[in-house]
């Protein structure tokens, strides 16, 4: 299952991921979009599924996740990659956008996670991947409350990493750089055409791909992915 999947880095993991023969659920706000990603997916040969909510809003991250439990029965990974970003100085940023970014990358990731572990406790297996981002590592001007949130999922992550791994369930906190995603370039910090020099995001799909083919003995607690152009 992959928040935020229809899109960007989360499609890119959904694609990389069914090459590997993984049935896919995405979720997003978008129904056409998901629509459009879910059927790209399934040429690849696996089954493919979406659920529209925003994550954001528990109420709907309940009825959402049922449903794709309802149809699948379970979930192996979670792949908790929805987010929003926005930027500005500390006082010219409005409260509510200040607070509707810490309710979608914070709560949001909450949210999905508390619906999705009991069926991960229940097998005593899983994989749970969270996004974080080099803003979560250290600040900068006029990130306050990007930061503020990514800060956020890296504590909030290694507590959970700390607390399932007795259920043989493996949670990886993952602070990628700026990539080329959809979100990076309508913000106007990435170039589309910047292949050569900027991350993509199949790029970050391989490291996710790489944590989980690691033996069930291992776990990739974290990881920061650069590019090799400043």
């Amino acid at each position: 299952m992959i928040t935020g999947g229809s899109r960007g880095l989360g499609k890119a993991t959904a694609i990389a991921f069914a090459k590997e023969g993984i049935d896919v659920a995405i979720t997003g706000r978008n129904e056409a979009t998901l629509k459009t990603t879910v059927s790209e997916i399934e040429k690849l040969g696996v089954k493919a599924i979406y659920a529209v909510f925003d994550v954001g809003n528990y109420e709907e991250v309940k009825a959402g996740i049922q449903s794709i439990i309802e149809r699948f029965e379970t979930v192996d990974i979670l792949v908790n990659n929805a987010g929003t970003a926005a930027f500005g100085t500390f006082n010219d940023m409005e409260v509510e956008q200040w607070s509707q970014i810490i309710q979608t990358n914070v709560m949001g990731m909450y949210y999905v996670t508390k619906e999705v572990l009991p069926y991960l406790i229940a097998k005593n297996e899983g994989d749970i991947i969270n996004i974080s981002s080099t803003a979560g590592l250290t600040g900068n001007a006029n990130t306050s409350a990007y930061s503020a949130s990514k800060f956020a999922v890296i504590g909030m992550s290694e507590s959970l990493m700390k607390e399932v791994r007795k259920n043989n369930i493996r949670v990886c906190t993952l602070t990628p750089s700026t990539i080329a995603s959809d979100m990076s370039i309508d913000l106007g910090i990435a170039n589309k055409d910047s292949e050569e020099s900027v991350l993509q995001p199949e790029d970050f799909a391989e490291l996710i791909l790489a944590g989980l083919k690691l033996p069930r003995r291992a776990m990739l607690k974290s990881a920061a992915l650069w590019s090799t152009n400043p």
